[in-house]
């Protein structure tokens, strides 16, 4: 029996081009599928055939329809529109929704597009071609919208593929509890995982499928928190298989639920391949970025591009070429290998990462598949990789925009390795700043950290690998510069203030000696801060302030003494249970806890109790989805929520010894109710040890409702401590994870100060003493604003306690008290830090 033919028409007026006239990777080399291509001449994309719209992307620029036989027509108008962010785009229908052949499916702006777009070009794919082969095409003429497109035929031998499949097959549904949905980290950790059975496994979202073997792949899926997707396998372990990592997504693998909910608008523009044009400098010379590593730094501009990697695209036989390949990821391999045994947590972490891209079966099926057809190693290597680059800038998805970064950095260090060439080792002289379109992983390991003095990208983001690793070299640097970066010349002088967020190209002799005085200053204070670290910290008329430091380690317990903290006034328990598949018993915390203890030399240690949920979750604590993790499951809720955990933890503080060198903290307080719970578990955990010395119990006041009501709290806690960063998201309504928002969240902003002055009230009350646990007691210059408000403990990062102290003793109280009143009627943040430098010349 035949089956019938489909006849598409097309979705728009232009002209029909061949797939591979397609200037990129994706639709040219047919990854996605089969079709033709339409350079259009109007502005409304219609429906080639009756069908069900199974994808609408956010950003207006793609449609997939399913047409009542099964054909899966992808349409995507221009080339690199995603970047758009949906401007020129007027979506008319969406997911789910039945349209007949001519139905308008998209509007855009033709002219528009044509100047901000790559390419006007739109691909017509049949995204299911192992279902249906196209029989009949027209190309290279012109076409009306509704004119003949493409004839499609089911291929025969499909139904009855499709039906032995899926007896063969197996499958289970999961919702994804991932923060950040399927990115690098998980989907390495589910390849890994998939690896180890002999079973043929896959995860499917929708209509979209990718082997559980490939990391790349399986981020390219683009699985978000809260999506249902369905594992699948097929072979003699399959169900063990499907079981295992059923059970690896559901334990979250320490990422939990999102701390903010999904997008409902359209995504940040994520920067496209191309380099940027280099731009005009702005007139005052300054140049602003984006935050990506803190610090101030002077030097002279060192460009640094990386050199075109040449490759020839004919091979010289199959065989020699797939040797040379996996040569030269052997190489490439080891060398990882090597410089991750030896290097810090971060630079562990992210060479881990390249690690599973390089293993990627998909990468390297898709390179032998071209050297197959008679390309070279280098060429196929480079096709592959390029490939996958396209489809993770199509997301739309700025974290996995990000790894990209990681993929190109890969494709260089394996076509270096396949020419016989050594890394890329820049020699830099002294005090280099840095300048790049795009800085990559392995150029900044690669580069000796003593010369370089700062580094500055007209691209990249916060988050990227790159800006991990500077912050933990502890090199300043900036992002997000934009084309004017590109402009600068080498040798020019620069200024990066990487607090300030800015790029001062070619100073003038002022600003050049003002930096230079502010970074001569910055350092003579800090040498002069450490030589009296282990003094007290006395204002200038006699008042007494504690100067403690956060803590989440023996090695940052030992690193507090040696720079003279008093003691811990935050220690964050979460290193003890993050990162594994059960909870420690009581025990190993009792050992961990004393170790620190004793760390401490008997200087006073508040414990935080457990404080997950939100943005840090544990696999063995499966909080159900949230609509907004971060007013969800957090803190003292999850430790109500699971009193088992929270009186075993309290057990584990009480063993200490000595007896009241431990003070206890609950996070994330918001009524008296939680802790009044918390304190009958404490007294309940007391009674069984048989303790009956007074144990401390305070609040960690984060929430609008904890300082609003810190008179009532006050009147039952024994101390009230204060943790800026989440105090300051709650209050401001803005998201501390996101970057976008990150140049706007600072903790000096009025009403952040108005809600610390409101629990200095409440507690002075009931005679409480009030501490400040968050980033913002390690900011010198909300030190005199802090203390007028009526704070007597800071409890900051352990390498700024000797400066914390110091400033301390440069103040007077009563000018602090002044200073603080007229701080709480400024009306921005800029203004707060701006009347301190007026002031006191901070």
């Amino acid at each position: 029996m035949q089956m019938s033919a489909l006849v598409l028409s097309s979705p728009l007026k232009g002209w029909i081009a061949s797939l591979s006239e397609v200037p990129d990777a994706v639709f040219a080399g047919r990854m996605l599928g089969d079709g033709v291509a339409i350079d259009p001449l109007g502005g409304e994309l219609v429906a080639p055939c009756d069908g069900v719209v199974v994808s609408a992307h956010r950003a207006g620029h793609a449609v997939t329809l399913r047409s009542p036989a099964g054909a899966e027509i992808l349409m995507h108008v221009g080339l690199e529109t995603v970047a758009l962010g949906g401007e020129g785009f007027e979506p008319c229908v969406r997911e789910g929704q039945a349209v007949r052949a001519g139905d308008v499916l998209i509007r855009f702006d033709l002219d528009l597009l044509a100047q901000r777009a790559k390419s006007l070009i739109t691909p017509v794919i049949v995204t299911n071609p192992e279902a249906f082969e196209i029989v009949r095409r027209d190309q290279d003429v012109a076409v009306e919208a509704g004119g003949f497109l493409m004839e499609l035929r089911p291929v025969a031998s499909a139904a009855t593929a499709a039906s032995s499949e899926s007896k063969s097959e197996i499958s289970r549904a999961v919702t994804v509890p991932l923060m950040h949905g399927i990115h690098a980290r998980p989907a390495a950790r589910i390849a890994e995982l998939a690896k180890s059975f002999a079973a043929e496994t896959a995860l499917a979202l929708g209509e979209r499928r990718s082997s559980a073997r490939s990391p790349v792949g399986l981020m390219a899926l683009a699985v978000r928190h809260g999506d249902a997707i369905q594992v699948l396998a097929s072979g003699a372990d399959a169900e063990a298989a499907v079981a295992a990592i059923v059970a690896l997504i559901e334990s979250g693998m320490g990422e939990g639920a999102p701390v903010r909910a999904k997008a409902t608008s359209a995504p940040a523009p994520i920067a496209a391949e191309t380099p940027l044009a280099p731009a005009a400098l702005p007139a005052d010379g300054v140049v602003k970025g984006v935050l990506a590593a803190p610090g101030l730094a002077i030097g002279k501009a060192v460009r640094l591009a990386s050199s075109d990697i040449a490759v020839r695209e004919d091979g010289q036989g199959q065989a020699s070429e797939e040797a040379a390949l996996l040569a030269a990821l052997d190489r490439v391999r080891a060398r990882l290998e090597a410089n991750a045994s030896k290097g810090d947590k971060a630079r562990k972490a992210i060479l881990s990462a390249h690690l599973a891209f390089l293993d990627d079966p998909e990468l390297l099926g898709q390179a032998k598949s071209l050297i197959a057809a008679g390309k070279s190693a280098g060429f196929g290597w480079r096709s592959a990789v390029r490939g996958y680059v396209e489809a993770l800038r199509a997301l739309g998805d700025r974290r996995m925009a990000e790894r990209v970064d990681d993929l190109i950095d890969l494709e260089r260090q394996v076509l270096r390795a396949l020419a016989g060439e050594d890394d890329e080792t820049a020699i830099l002289p002294p005090g280099s700043i840095l300048l790049a379109d795009e800085l990559l992983p392995s150029q900044l390991m690669g580069a000796d950290p003593g010369v370089i003095a700062g580094f500055a990208t007209a691209r990249g983001g916060p988050t990227s690998h790159v800006a991990i690793l500077a912050a933990a070299m502890g090199i300043p640097a900036l992002v997000a510069l934009g084309g004017a970066t590109l402009s600068i010349a080498d040798g020019t002088a620069l200024i990066l203030d990487a607090d300030g967020a800015s790029l001062r190209v070619a100073p003038d002799a002022p600003a050049l000696e003002a930096a230079q005085t502010a970074l001569a200053r910055r350092q003579a204070a800090k040498a002069a801060a450490k030589v009296a670290a282990h003094e007290p910290a006395v204002t200038k008329d006699g008042t007494r302030i504690e100067v403690f430091a956060n803590t989440g380690s023996v090695k940052d317990a030992l690193a507090a003494i040696e720079n003279g903290a008093e003691g811990s006034g935050l220690l964050r328990t979460e290193f003890l249970f993050l990162d594994r598949q059960a909870p420690p018993d009581e025990d190993e915390q009792a050992r961990q806890h004393q170790a620190i203890a004793e760390a401490l030399q008997g200087k006073p240690l508040i414990v935080r109790t457990l404080d997950v949920g939100g943005d840090k979750a544990a696999p063995y604590l499966p909080i159900p989805a949230e609509e907004n993790p971060a007013l969800g499951l957090r803190g003292v809720r999850v430790s109500l929520w699971r009193p088992h955990l929270l009186k075993t933890q309290l057990r584990a503080i009480l063993r200490v010894q000595p007896q009241g060198q431990c003070k206890i903290m609950v996070p994330m307080v918001a009524s008296l109710d939680e802790l009044r719970a918390v304190r009958a578990v404490l007294e309940e955990a007391k009674r069984e040890l048989g303790i009956e010395e007074k144990v401390e119990l305070g609040v960690m006041i984060e929430t609008p409702a904890a300082a609003v009501t810190a008179d009532l709290i006050a009147a039952e806690a024994d101390f009230l401590s204060i943790g800026t960063n989440d105090l300051t998201q709650y209050v401001l309504a803005m998201d501390r994870g996101n970057p976008e928002l990150a140049a706007r969240i600072d903790a000096l902003h009025p009403a952040v100060l108005r809600m610390i002055a409101q629990t200095c009230q409440g507690a002075a009350k009931h005679g409480r003493w009030v501490g400040v646990c968050g980033g913002l007691a390690s900011d010198l210059t909300a030190t005199p604003v802090l203390l007028g408000l009526g704070v007597t403990e800071l409890s900051a990062t352990a390498a700024i306690v000797p400066e914390v102290k110091a400033r301390v003793r440069a103040l007077d109280m009563a000018a602090c008290q002044d200073l603080a009143a007229r701080a709480l009627a400024q009306t921005s943040p800029e203004a707060v830090r701006g009347l301190v430098q007026a002031s006191l010349g901070a």
